[in-house]
C-alpha cells in the first residue's frame, strides 16, 4: 500500500518522502547507539594569546558537560601557575591567585578528565587537549641621564638586552606614566630652552613604545595629549584603564587659580575643571572613575566626573602612596604628633591598621601581586645624636604585620622604587648630585638640585622575604633615572 501511495506522488514529493525515511532511520540508529565522538575542550580563551598581569582568568568552554572532579585532577599548567576554578554549565573559569611571570611560554594541557553522567556511570574521557599561551619580554621604561641620551624616555628590554629611545633630543621629559597595555608612555616635556628652575613650559605627549598587535606601529611616534598656551601643567596621573588624565593646572598670569582638570583624549579631548583648589600628591584610584585627592586634615575620594560632589572624606592621612589592583586597600601616609610617619593598610570598608613607623620618612609603598605585603622605601634613625639616616627597603607581612630590613642602600638622592608586574624584580634609582648650583642644561631633581649621574639597580625578589640571605642588587649597565616596569 505505502508502495502504491508513492507510486502515485510527484516524483519531486517521492525523493522529499525517501530523504525523510532515510534521515529519521539515521536519527534512529544514532539514539539507539548513542553519540560516540568523545567529550572535547571547544575554545580556549587565552590560547596562544599574549597575557599580562592584568589578565586575572581563563576560560575553558567544553562540548559536553564535564565530571568537574576529574578535570580539576587532570588539568595541568607548566610552569604552574596559582589559581582557583569556578565554573558555570560548560564553562571552566581559572581566576589567578597571582600573576603569570613574564618571559615565559605557558603550557596548558588536559587529558583523561570524563563528561558527567548520570547513575554512577563513567563518562568517556575527554579528547587529549594541549595548548600555550605566553607574556611579555620584561621591559621597563626610565629617563637618560648622559650625553644624547639625557632627559628623553628610554625603553630597556630586559629579556633581549636591547634599548630604544622613545622620545626626540629637543624635549627635556618631566615625568610619565605607562599605559596599561604598555602600548604607549604619556610624559610631561618642555622644549631644553625652557627647562629652567620655576618655568612650566611643559605640555602633555603620548610616545609609543612598539608593544603592539599592530606590527605597523613603531616605537617613538610622538603626539601631542595637552598644550600649555593658557595654563601651566603642572602634576598629573593616568587612569587604570588609559581613557581618563587628571594634571594640575595653574592659570597663566594668576597664581590664585590653580586647580584639578580631567580629560579623556579618545572622548572629551577639551579638559573639564574637577576641583578649584591646590591638589597634592593626587592619585587615581583602580576603579578608573575615582581620585584619592589629599588635603590639611585627610584625604578626599573624588569622582572623576566634573561637578560631582566629593564621594569621601578620610581624615588624618596625608597621602596614598598604593592600591592592591582590586581597589579594596590601599597604603596610606600619616604624619604623628611626635614628628614620626606611619604607614597604615586602609581597607574600603573603613578598617585602619598601622603596620609601621619610622622617625624619617616614608618615601614611597608598593603593595606585592604574588603575596599578602608591602614593600617600602624609608629612612630610618641612625643610633646616636647625629640624627643622620639610613635608607632602607622593608617589606612588611599584611597578616602578621611582621617587618623585615630588606637592603640598606647607601646615601641617594630621592631615589625611587619600581615593583615588576609579576613581582619577581624590583628597580631603584642611585642618583648623585651635583655639589654646585645648576646651570643651564643640568638636569634636575624634584628638589632642584643637579644630576651629575645615576644607575639603576636591580633586585630579584624571588625567594624574598622568605630567604634569611641578603639581597644582592645587580647594577645595570644604564645610565639613568625614575624607571618603571611595563606592564
Amino acid at each position: 500500500m505505502f508502495l502504491a501511495i508513492l507510486k502515485r506522488l510527484e516524483p519531486i514529493d517521492r525523493a522529499a518522502v525517501s530523504l525523510i525515511l532515510l534521515l529519521s532511520l539515521a536519527i534512529g540508529f544514532l539514539l539507539l547507539g548513542g553519540d560516540r565522538s568523545l567529550p572535547k575542550v571547544r575554545d580556549f580563551s587565552w590560547q596562544n594569546k599574549q597575557v599580562g598581569a592584568r589578565d586575572t582568568a581563563f576560560i575553558l568552554t567544553f562540548s559536553r558537560p564535564m565530571d568537574r572532579e576529574s578535570v580539576k585532577a587532570n588539568l595541568h599548567i607548566d610552569p604552574p601557575i596559582p589559581g582557583k576554578i569556578s565554573w558555570s554549565g560548560r564553562r571552566l573559569v581559572y581566576t589567578l591567585t597571582a600573576p603569570p611571570q613574564y618571559d615565559r611560554t605557558y603550557k596548558i594541557e588536559l587529558q583523561k578528565a570524563r563528561e558527567k553522567l548520570g547513575f554512577d556511570k563513567q563518562g568517556k574521557a575527554i579528547a587529549p587537549f594541549v595548548s600555550q599561551f605566553s607574556t611579555p619580554d620584561r621591559a621597563f621604561v626610565y629617563k637618560g641621564t648622559e650625553a644624547a641620551e639625557k632627559g628623553r624616555l628610554i625603553l630597556y628590554n630586559l629579556t633581549r638586552k636591547q634599548k630604544i629611545i622613545l622620545t626626540p633630543e629637543n624635549l627635556a621629559v618631566k615625568d610619565f606614566r605607562i599605559y596599561p597595555a604598555g602600548d604607549r608612555i604619556l610624559f610631561s616635556a618642555s622644549e631644553w630652552s625652557k627647562y629652567q628652575p620655576g618655568l612650566y613650559e611643559q605640555s602633555l605627549y603620548a610616545a609609543t613604545t612598539g608593544r603592539s598587535s599592530n606590527p605597523a606601529q613603531k616605537p617613538g611616534n610622538i603626539q601631542q595629549i595637552l598644550g600649555n598656551q593658557d595654563y601651566e601643567n603642572l602634576k598629573f596621573d593616568l587612569s587604570g584603564d588609559g581613557k581618563a588624565i587628571a594634571v594640575q593646572r595653574a592659570k597663566r598670569g594668576n597664581a590664585e587659580d590653580i586647580g584639578l582638570w580631567v580629560l579623556r583624549p579618545e572622548t572629551s579631548p577639551i579638559p573639564q575643571r574637577l576641583l578649584s583648589r591646590p591638589a597634592g600628591e593626587f592619585a587615581i584610584a583602580p576603579d578608573s572613575a575615582t581620585l584619592a585627592n589629599p588635603q590639611a586634615d585627610g584625604i578626599a575620594i573624588l569622582s572623576l566626573t566634573p561637578n560631582v560632589k566629593p564621594l569621601e572624606f578620610i581624615p588624618s592621612f596625608r597621602r596614598v602612596f598604593s592600591f592592591t589592583p582590586d581597589g579594596r586597600k590601599s597604603a596610606m601616609l600619616k604624619y604623628n604628633s611626635d614628628f614620626s610617619q606611619s604607614i597604615f593598610l586602609v581597607t574600603n570598608q573603613g578598617l585602619q591598621t598601622e603596620l609601621s613607623r619610622t622617625a624619617g620618612e616614608f618615601i614611597t609603598c608598593q603593595f606585592d601581586p604574588r603575596n599578602p605585603q608591602l614593600y617600602c622605601l624609608l629612612t630610618r634613625r641612625n643610633p646616636g645624636q647625629d640624627f643622620s639616616e639610613k635608607l632602607t627597603l622593608e617589606a612588611i607581612d599584611l597578616q602578621t604585620l611582621a617587618v623585615k630590613p630588606l637592603l640598606v642602600l647607601p646615601d641617594q638622592v630621592e631615589t625611587k622604587m619600581s615593583l615588576s608586574p609579576d613581582g619577581l624584580e624590583l628597580l631603584l634609582d642611585r642618583v648623585v648630585a651635583k655639589k654646585s648650583a645648576p646651570v643651564t642644561g643640568d638636569l634636575r631633581t624634584e628638589g632642584g638640585s643637579a644630576i651629575a649621574s645615576s644607575t639603576l639597580i636591580l633586585l630579584n625578589l624571588k625567594n624574598a622575604p622568605a630567604s634569611q640571605n641578603p639581597l644582592l642588587p645587580e647594577e645595570l649597565p644604564l645610565k639613568g633615572f625614575r624607571p618603571r616596569w611595563l606592564p
